[in-house]
């Protein structure tokens, strides 16, 4: 018996594929909890315009994030911050930071997509990467200055 899988289900597939099972584990098992549905003409055929719309809208995605990540790898924050005789920052600078710098200039980056390759504690250049897509990482340039005051 051929079945379409609703969510993915350790040891027979991912979510979206069809498989093929016994009657039984079927009727008693992956239909009635909402696993899965009977694998018919109809339902395949919904299945196949699901995918291919899904697949539209991922490309959409992509190149959205694309043309971000093109405007922020051209882009250098100024980031001013309190600091100490020798450079040294009090505290550090956090990625909600670099987030509130980016949504002044205009580009709306969630925090938690932005990482560094070090913690910055110290005045000076570096760099900040922005994760867009799952393919798609940006990366932005800081130069982080001591505040004026």
């Amino acid at each position: 018996m051929e079945v379409i899988l609703l969510q993915d289900v350790a040891k027979l597939g991912d979510k979206d594929d069809v498989v093929k099972v016994k009657p039984g584990f079927a009727n008693n098992y992956l239909i009635p909890r909402g696993m899965a549905v009977m694998a018919t003409a109809s339902t395949k055929k919904v299945l196949a315009e699901n995918l291919r719309q899904a697949a539209h809208r991922q490309e959409k995605i992509k190149a959205e994030a694309q043309q971000l990540a093109q405007k922020l790898s051209n882009l250098t924050l100024t980031v001013p911050t309190l600091a100490g005789k020798e450079g040294k920052i009090y505290g550090s600078i956090t990625p909600l930071q670099i987030a509130n710098l980016l949504k002044e200039q205009g580009y709306d980056v969630d925090r938690r997509k932005i990482t560094f390759e070090t913690e910055i504690r110290v005045l000076g250049e570096y760099k900040a990467r922005v994760n867009l897509h799952k393919e798609i990482k940006a990366e932005v340039a800081l130069q982080v200055v001591e505040k004026a005051g």
